[in-house]
């Protein structure tokens, strides 16, 4: 299925209307969905015509392309169009022959920045997308990564991921764990980042006006797309989170120097595993005593806790007080 950017623009907008339960989109609504779209993408497009949008939606019903399941429901003297089955998605078809070979290509350019200090992240994700869209011929499995398959709100990556690159406004129902309810924000979405085998997307909360507000995609109970008009981030993302482990950056948090002391037995693995980018250390027989610059956090305190008696926080004393705090609270659950 050799298809050019415009027509993947137009089948991914009318795959997402097609899942959309709170909204009915007639023929007109999805003409309208794909032209906004493509004017998005292309400012000087001119869009398509009706007949266009029937032929897509007759190449995605077939065996040619993803043999969608869709239904069209009449609605008074009109007919709104929707799949049958909501859990279905063009994204989560298999490869045909001709897909799986342009991938195997593109691995092959990507194979050769391989070992190049800029392109670390080749190194990994060749093997994985190798095995996830399973290019490689064998009978048994030679390779696993850490994902819980069963993680609620995995199905919001692509809607998503989708709003972001395309600069859509959000309708988020959101039920938080503190929270008997589920309720309704305004989201203007920005970043997407994983950390623990969790998604999280961080964007504009438009009720309260701040900027870097965290939603927990396994949190999110539903979301469609509003008319408001999206505005831009300006915060650098990559910088935002260089200075944290995880994902949470306390509102009046500063950056400070983490002193650390492992015992002997897991310092090797905190040395070919660093807890942190900006991590320096220093071996000796009683241990290897470890530098961080970091924002302390919940997710920082809970690495830290995870070593058990395998380490000692040196300084600075209010940190060392509150590991020390909860170290004395688990004890007493014994």
């Amino acid at each position: 299925m050799s298809v050019n950017k415009n027509a993947l623009i137009r089948y991914q907008v009318l795959d997402r209307c097609f899942r959309n339960t709170g909204r009915m989109y007639f023929w007109e609504d999805l003409l309208d969905e794909c032209n906004k779209a493509l004017i998005d993408f292309d400012p000087n497009s001119e869009g398509i015509q009706r007949r266009q949008l029937f032929d897509d939606i007759r190449f995605m019903e077939s065996e040619a392309g993803w043999s969608i399941p869709l239904g069209r429901i009449r609605h008074g003297r009109k007919v709104y169009y929707r799949y049958e089955d909501l859990s279905f998605s063009i994204s989560n078809q298999p490869l045909n022959d001709s897909e799986a070979e342009q991938i195997k290509s593109a691995l092959q350019i990507f194979s050769r920045f391989s070992g190049t200090p800029q392109f670390e992240w080749v190194n990994e994700m060749i093997p994985m997308l190798e095995s996830k869209f399973g290019l490689i011929e064998r009978k048994s499995g030679i390779i696993s990564f850490e994902i819980n398959i069963d993680l609620k709100g995995l199905h919001f990556l692509t809607p998503l991921f989708n709003a972001i690159v395309n600069e859509r406004v959000l309708l988020v129902k959101y039920k938080d764990f503190k929270s008997s309810e589920p309720y309704e924000i305004t989201f203007h979405p920005y970043y997407l980042k994983q950390y623990n085998s969790r998604w999280f997307v961080f964007g504009l909360n438009s009720d309260n006006q701040v900027p870097n507000w965290n939603l927990a995609l396994d949190r999110i109970e539903s979301l469609s797309e509003t008319a408001q008009k999206y505005k831009k981030s300006e915060t650098d993302w990559e910088e935002y989170f260089f200075d944290l482990v995880g994902v949470t950056r306390p509102e009046r948090g500063n950056l400070q120097e983490i002193v650390l002391k492992f015992s002997p037995e897991v310092a090797p693995y905190v040395i070919t595993k660093p807890i942190h980018p900006s991590q320096k250390h220093k071996n000796d027989p009683t241990g290897l005593e470890v530098k961080i610059k970091v924002i302390p956090n919940f997710e920082l305190e809970r690495l830290i806790l995870s070593f058990g008696e395998q380490v000692k926080v040196i300084s600075p004393q209010d940190f060392k007080e509150r590991i020390s705090q909860r170290l004395k609270s688990a004890g007493r659950l014994y």
